[in-house]
């Protein structure tokens, strides 16, 4: 058997070859720079809670540089700014459009496709590198990601660059190249923060098991690179930690005011064990199989916590119906495979094959780990013992390396979203392209008495056994056509193994695997999908929508109420205040001007006191509070009720419940100072929830005992498992949140009179 064993010596000797054009590798970047980058001139909003931020980040440095939210700088999104960075330059060159927004995550999704060429073509050979380059390339939630302006496609590309320079400290010795390598994953930390972290055992392991050095200088390296990583991962939020609060926004997320709170706390341990800020509660997302018996559907066995900021509807079929406005609503639906925003299946080994995470992510991951079985034993060397590893070994301990701890943690994790799964579609792919190559050749090189021999059938079979689960809610003649095709083609290799037919049959079954998660990934670009909570599948080309992109459910202005407080807002420093992002986001992307998320995001972070509110509101900074219904400071928002003074509804409800999306245009209404008309009478006040809030400055406890089902719900439940992976299963009730017509707009400026 012969193996193609790459030296050090060897790698070198190919980088300093003249360089040839590879027109496949072209096609497959010509191929994800379509599926990313086609439509996204009809992004709309996008993810509303980021693209208020980036047009906040355009007005100032200050907002620049640390993410605010909003244009005075009052409260941070709740993550760092490092890939919004690029979408507010983006959007400071090109001007405030959806599509500049989404610009920067398009060309990340492309280098990282060219990025996984680099990673495998030269240890593996140029088909393998093409095939993993193709695998990610249609890889479903990385096309959907890869058309937002979340922070996931740039968090990729940062994660793959560094691994290029980990491979270049490993051919060229030059000690420079590890420090750049894990310092890269210090940026990549203050992109999306302890997620980065997770490839950093893979990185550790790799190096000293590839470097052809003594082990002084291998531990010499990486304490220097530790060093670097340490560095570029602290060096922004200890700056920010170390700014006083009264120079800076509030850090969004945290319960602290603290960037490193907010890194280890609601975006690290949390997504493992649950939510416990930022959300107002525990809000553990994942079921064990005992618990889901007795489960509504939603997080945490079904058990809304006591203070949680969301009134979470349940529905007849047991899913979780959000109320309008909820983070993660996107043209009205929430699918996403065959759940919605929260929905990420049952906790367990086999979470990530569930139908809830699966079409997302998992269409080629049988056959990975098959073609990781089959590429660890094609490329063992025969000469040497076992335990003695390839080159080409090393490399397949790194893929694993960041597969294993990666699957682990989304089999375990209590709180994350399904588009977080981008996370393993690079080892995923690797091993693809790895495996393809690796389990043809073993099938040719053996005979039926090998048990290698089987290892390409069993690979095929298997993932389109998986596939055709997928598939069957959406196109059950698919699902015959992939298992028809495979079944054939496997049994043409066990007839006629050793002739050309057994290539033919190859071909044609590994082609056919790549049909459904090219479909799926196909969608978001037919769709012109580019949303809060990114998603592929059919449903996204038959549910209804009022248009393209628009992030929130609630990305709507309410040009009525828009005119009103821009003709009375005067001198005051904010256009209004309201509990959440939710809320406010349309209205700062369409005006720019300051508008308070007070709670931040959920309208649960501790950001404001009482008596700075008050300080706010007697200066004439704030004259108008907006309550949508959704969660907040329980204390400010009854201070409110007791003491401001209703504005008559008339003057800023729609009655016609016709609402503009909140586009990018700047408002032309301009401010007067006409007195404006008042009736205490006028607007009926929603009922706080009790227990909205995060429980710091919140007294009450529960939720509305009382709560609707869905419409979307029962019709699911109806229509049983088939219809209800094709609609959307969490439905966005109206009534609740954004700025509808059930929303009171309260005048702060009566009440220091």
């Amino acid at each position: 058997m012969e193996i193609n064993n790459y030296s050090s010596r060897n790698i070198q000797s190919q980088s300093r070859k003249k360089f040839r054009f590879d027109w496949i590798l072209t096609v497959i970047l010509l191929l994800a720079l379509f599926l990313y980058g086609w439509q996204i001139w009809k992004a709309g909003s996008a993810n509303a809670f980021y693209t208020a931020a980036i047009k906040s980040m355009t007005e100032s440095f200050s907002n620049f540089w640390y993410g605010s939210f909003d244009p005075a700088g009052y409260i941070t999104v709740d993550k760092p700014p490092v890939a919004l960075w690029f979408m507010a330059i983006s959007a400071k060159i090109f001007g405030l459009h959806g599509w500049s927004i989404v610009l920067p995550s398009v060309l990340f999704g492309v280098g990282s496709i060219y990025l996984m060429h680099r990673l495998v073509a030269p240890y593996f050979g140029k088909n393998a590198g093409r095939l993993a380059a193709l695998a990610m390339t249609i890889t479903p939630i990385v096309v959907a990601d890869s058309r937002t302006n979340n922070m996931d496609a740039t968090l990729v590309f940062f994660l793959l660059l560094a691994l290029w320079f980990l491979e270049k400290a490993i051919v060229q010795k030059k000690a420079w190249a590890p420090i750049v390598s894990f310092s890269l994953i210090g940026i990549a930390f203050n992109v999306k923060m302890l997620q980065a972290f997770m490839i950093l055992p893979a990185m550790y392991l790799f190096y000293w098991l590839a470097a052809n050095e003594n082990w002084k200088q291998k531990v010499k390296k990486l304490i220097l690179a530790t060093v670097g990583l340490a560095v570029f991962t602290l060096a922004y939020p200890v700056s920010v930690d170390l700014t006083p609060a009264s120079q800076r926004p509030y850090v969004g997320g945290s319960e602290t005011n603290s960037e490193l709170e907010l890194a280890f706390g609601y975006n690290g341990t949390e997504r493992l064990l649950g939510q416990t800020t930022g959300t107002g509660g525990t809000f553990g997302a994942g079921m064990t199989s005992k618990s889901q018996s007795k489960s509504t559907g939603m997080p945490g066995n079904g058990k809304i916590p006591t203070g949680t900021k969301n009134a979470i509807k349940k529905g007849e079929n047991g899913k979780a119906t959000m109320p309008t406005g909820t983070p993660g609503g996107q043209k009205g639906r929430q699918n996403m495979g065959a759940g919605g925003a929260f929905d990420i299946g049952t906790i367990g080994p086999f979470r990530l094959f569930q139908s809830s995470l699966g079409p997302q992510i998992s269409w080629l991951l049988p056959f990975a780990i098959t073609g990781l079985i089959g590429s660890f034993t094609y490329y063992h060397d025969r000469k040497k013992r076992w335990y003695s590893l390839s080159h080409e070994q090393k490399q397949l301990v790194l893929w694993t390396g960041w597969l294993v701890p990666v699957y682990g943690f989304f089999s375990v994790a209590s709180f994350f979203h399904p588009y977080y799964t981008i996370m393993l579609a690079p080892p995923i792919a690797a091993l693809f392209g790895i495996g393809t190559v690796s389990l043809t050749r073993l099938f040719k090189d053996n005979t039926r008495t090998s048990w290698k021999f089987y290892l390409f059938p069993i690979a095929i079979l298997a993932t389109a056994a998986l596939q055709a689960w997928y598939v069957y809610s959406y196109y059950p003649w698919l699902t015959w056509l992939i298992l028809g095709i495979t079944i054939i083609a496997s049994l043409l290799l066990f007839i006629f193994p050793k002739n050309n037919a057994s290539k033919i049959s190859m071909v044609v079954a590994t082609i056919t695997i790549l049909i459904a998660p090219g479909w799926w990934s196909l969608t978001p670009t037919l769709s012109a999908e580019s949303a809060m909570i990114p998603t592929a599948g059919p449903s996204l080309l038959s549910t209804s929508s009022s248009g393209p992109g628009g992030g929130m459910s609630s990305s709507k202005v309410n040009t009525k109420l828009l005119n009103y407080l821009e003709k009375h807002q005067g001198n005051a420093k904010y256009l209004f205040a309201t509990s959440d992002s939710t809320t406010s986001a349309p209205y700062i992307i369409k005006t720019g001007k300051a508008v308070m998320a007070m709670g931040g995001f959920n309208g649960t972070d501790p950001a404001i006191t009482l008596p700075q509110f008050k300080k706010l509101v007697k200066n004439g900074d704030l004259k108008y509070f907006y309550y949508s219904g959704r969660s907040g400071n329980t204390k400010i928002i009854n201070w409110i009720k007791k003491h401001a003074t209703k504005v008559k509804s008339s003057l800023y409800q729609d009655s016609s419940s016709k609402q503009q999306f909140g586009g990018f245009g700047t408002s032309t209404s301009k401010g007067s100072t006409n007195k404006p008309e008042y009736s205490k009478k006028s607007a009926t006040t929603p009922n706080v929830p009790k227990g909205m809030g995060n429980g710091k400055n919140m007294p009450g406890k529960g939720v509305p005992s009382k709560i609707k089902q869905s419409t979307s719900s029962k019709s699911a439940a109806k229509t049983g498992n088939k219809q209800s992976t094709k609609k959307s299963q969490t439905a966005m009730p109206t009534g609740m949140g954004g700025m509808g017509s059930s929303g009171t707009l309260y005048d702060l400026s009566t009440i220091y009179k």
